[in-house]
């Protein structure tokens, strides 16, 4: 018996032998399944249902001859927006904005990293401490604004204090979760190889904690922006907050449509800055490295 001779494509039927002459049935290969289906990514479908709100607005407004003092067509905020920034106007309150934002934030970053390890580490900050935030919170930030001011002054500091206050209490909340999300048994495990409490923190909570940090940073420098708008709105010289209420009085709705859109390029651009951040240093996280390839 030639088993060499039969073709790999060929199949023996039972109770025959291979070389005898017997006839040979060819195997069926496995039909092949229709081809996969290739999604569209998602910006794609975010950019073009935005462009088509965008078009459709448009079109009711002039179709409708609704008045710009009202609501303006997209082409009017466009120019608007780009007069403003080829004057340097809008740039120039933007700017202010801008500083007031990222030093809030940060402060906001360093008071909540800070607290929550006091509170993570130390039993009795927790017990006497976190209350008392918690009641802070409770209050309005709204309320407070005119507070920070009187107190504080029309200048850059008490902005800055308004957006650190609503900033702060989202990514305390994060982080404590973060840290406290360590198991006991893998405490106890480097602590019977004799590692310190600081080593601990360093090697295994502040690890774990990081995609609880960067989820709360997504939320604050969104609220950041609000607060600065917020800030702005009960007493500024400058900044975007700042120029709504003035185009609000001179009834330019077109500037202040293009104020908003420049907030909301600030804001996703602070955005866009966080989730890179957490692909690039949390990248073990996979549900950081799904949203970051959604976006």
């Amino acid at each position: 018996m030639k088993l060499g001779n039969t073709r790999a494509d060929e199949r023996v039927v039972p109770g025959t032998a291979a070389g005898d002459g017997a006839d040979r049935t060819p195997a069926r290969r496995p039909k092949a399944g229709p081809a996969p289906r290739r999604q569209i990514p998602g910006f794609v479908l975010s950019w073009g249902l935005f462009l088509i709100l965008v078009g459709m607005w448009q079109l009711v407004v002039r179709a409708f001859g609704v008045s710009i003092v009202l609501v303006p067509a997209p082409s009017d905020v466009v120019r608007s927006l780009v007069d403003g920034l080829q004057s340097g106007f809008l740039l120039e309150h933007m700017w202010i904005t801008l500083k007031e934002i990222l030093i809030g934030f940060g402060l906001a970053i360093g008071l909540a990293l800070v607290s929550a390890g006091l509170i993570t580490q130390f039993r009795i900050v927790d017990k006497a401490f976190l209350p008392i935030l918690v009641l802070i919170q409770t209050i309005p930030k709204v309320a407070m604004a005119p507070l920070l001011l009187m107190w504080f002054g029309i200048g850059m500091t008490s902005k800055v204090l308004t957006i650190a206050l609503i900033a702060y209490f989202p990514l305390l909340v994060n982080s404590i979760l973060g840290l406290r999300s360590a198991e006991h048994e893998q405490i106890e495990m480097l602590r019977s190889f004799g590692a310190s409490e600081f080593q601990i923190m360093r090697r295994l909570r502040v690890p774990l904690a990081l995609p609880h940090i960067f989820a709360g940073l997504d939320v604050a420098v969104i609220l950041s922006v609000t607060g600065a708008v917020v800030a702005e709105f009960v007493g500024a010289t400058g900044g975007l907050g700042y120029t709504i209420q003035a185009t609000n009085f001179n009834m330019d709705v077109a500037r202040t449509f293009a104020v908003v859109v420049m907030l909301s390029v600030i804001g996703m651009s602070l955005h866009a800055v966080v989730v890179t951040a957490n692909r690039w240093l949390v990248f073990w996280a996979p549900s950081g490295k799904e949203h970051a390839r959604d976006l």
